[in-house]
């Protein structure tokens, strides 16, 4: 994540012009050398763009600079397009649009304007929710976003029956692409856009809806408040407004033994649970240092 954009002025690498003034210099070498002179400077190249590329993005306040020039290097056709790449970037645009995808629990999907991106965290909701799940168990991935935590879960657990629903035409459009075949995409409302054939038979429920209180969206890093719809991120006035309608009708919808698994935070995780043990569920909480996640698992 980057702090407010700064302007930097973004120095692209050297033309071909010189590039080809050099090979003409060292072709009397004979062309063994010449291959490995041309290598060499192809490497030279390389380093001066990843340096520089590292120097814009620090400047910009990225916290992983590296990491991020090595993906943007890997993107760029040529100086050019690194160049508008890092530009974009600079300017606060989130890495994942510019890449054009994400990648959760070793699943990749494209991302679009406005859809919630999936956030590092949210691991420890796949790892939980497909430890839940076997060959023919149905997962529905609620609040699904790219479709990332779905994705993710059925490639973890083969063989589920995957399902998925999104309230955001634009996350629908999105999860429907990458989905493809692997299950449909319902569009509406929580549990009004999933068909009344799941109810009753759903044995894992995976949800991660906004959370966020209303009044601290405006404090999220400009990533995230400036290019995810609002939909996505405010949970209502402390957090729990989703949540709380999600817990009251799980239930009816989860299979005998069937789970729900909601993403929350650590200061609200007892909230989230007392919601669902209130509910008729049987809640605990999982809460994973190394990727600062919390998770409340409950039972039907």
């Amino acid at each position: 994540m980057s702090r407010p954009p700064h302007t930097i002025l973004w120095a692209p690498r050297l033309g071909c012009s010189g590039h080809d003034w050099w090979l003409q210099r060292t072709a009397c070498g004979g062309c063994g050398t010449l291959k490995v002179m041309s290598a060499a400077r192809e490497e030279s190249d390389r380093t001066d763009s990843t340096v520089s590329t590292v120097a814009a993005l620090r400047a910009a306040g990225c916290v992983f600079a590296e990491d991020e020039a090595r993906l943007l290097l890997e993107a760029a056709t040529d100086d050019a397009s690194l160049d508008a790449l890092v530009r974009r970037r600079v300017a606060g645009e989130p890495l994942e649009l510019i890449l054009g995808w994400a990648e959760l629990a070793g699943v990749r999907v494209a991302v679009a304007p406005g859809v919630f991106v999936p956030r590092q965290r949210t691991r420890l909701l796949v790892e939980e929710a497909a430890a839940l799940a076997d060959a023919g168990s149905v997962v529905v991935d609620l609040c699904c976003g790219t479709g990332a935590v779905g994705l993710a879960v059925a490639a973890a657990a083969p063989g589920v029956e995957l399902h998925a629903s999104d309230v955001d035409p634009s996350a629908v459009a999105c999860a429907r692409g990458n989905l493809g075949s692997r299950g449909p995409v319902y569009e509406g409302d929580l549990f009004s856009a999933l068909p009344a054939g799941l109810r009753g038979r759903v044995d894992v429920l995976v949800v991660n809806a906004p959370y966020v209180p209303t009044d601290a969206v405006a404090l999220m890093p400009p990533e995230a408040r400036l290019h995810e719809h609002l939909v996505a991120l405010d949970g209502g006035t402390d957090g729990l407004e989703i949540q709380r309608r999600v817990a009251r009708d799980a239930a009816e919808w989860l299979s005998g033994g069937g789970h729900v698994l909601v993403e929350t935070s650590e200061r609200q995780a007892p909230a989230t649970a007392a919601l669902l043990t209130a509910a008729g569920l049987a809640a605990r909480v999982v809460r994973s240092d190394e990727v600062d996640a919390t998770v409340v698992v409950a039972a039907r």
